[in-house]
């Protein structure tokens, strides 16, 4: 798409329905306790947004996840004071525009998988860092570090410290959630991308 027909009101409508349909996503969560304690869960909340990224961009990967983010808190205010959100949208963003940025410069079923695979990995690593420096000591206002690390420990016994947790229990829960949204985004994209320029080539035609 060229740069200066980004900002097209279709496009704007589209990206502002994909952040709306991740924000509700937000609200489906189920926990994964054979990789991580039970306060951390899995939601499918990007795969809006890797679908707008596939179909518009990076800059619409970033631009849906913030809207996403927005929408979740119109609808619930946030109960950490914006620090879980704003370490969402950061690791949202960190599959979102690596797989955007590779997807874009070839679009075909080569270059998806492996622009997948790399915001996956980047969600992975941005994950444990965000993590270990910003959320796990968040939390600990409210939980003893000491008692969240004893969760991971039940799970993965070499968990003693926060890096550890985050490299043992964070890292694999991103992983393994970074790889299933790359899947269904994969299975799913070339169904709905026909029904998306559709859409936006009827701006053309008004």
């Amino acid at each position: 798409m060229k740069k200066n027909n980004f900002w097209t009101t279709r496009n704007i409508a589209l990206m502002g329905m994909l952040g709306a349909m991740g924000a509700l996503l937000m609200y489906l969560e189920l926990p994964l306790t054979f990789l991580a304690p039970n306060f951390y869960k899995l939601d499918f909340s990007e795969i809006p947004v890797m679908v707008g990224t596939f179909s518009l961009g990076p800059v619409a990967g970033a631009v849906i996840e913030a809207v996403k983010i927005l929408i979740k808190l119109l609808i619930k205010p946030t109960t950490t004071g914006g620090v879980g959100e704003l370490a969402n949208f950061v690791v949202g963003c960190a599959i979102a525009v690596p797989a955007g940025i590779i997807y874009r410069c070839r679009k075909n079923k080569k270059t998806a998988v492996i622009s997948l695979l790399a915001g996956t990995l980047c969600m992975t690593v941005v994950g444990i860092v965000v993590n270990a420096l910003v959320m796990l000591p968040f939390y600990s206002r409210f939980m003893p570090m000491d008692s969240i690390i004893a969760a991971g420990s039940k799970i993965v016994p070499a968990v003693n410290s926060v890096w550890t947790f985050c490299l043992f229990c964070v890292g694999p829960f991103n992983l393994f959630k970074g790889l299933l949204i790359s899947l269904i985004t994969f299975l799913l994209y070339k169904r709905v991308s026909p029904l998306i320029h559709s859409f936006q080539q009827k701006e053309g035609k008004a």
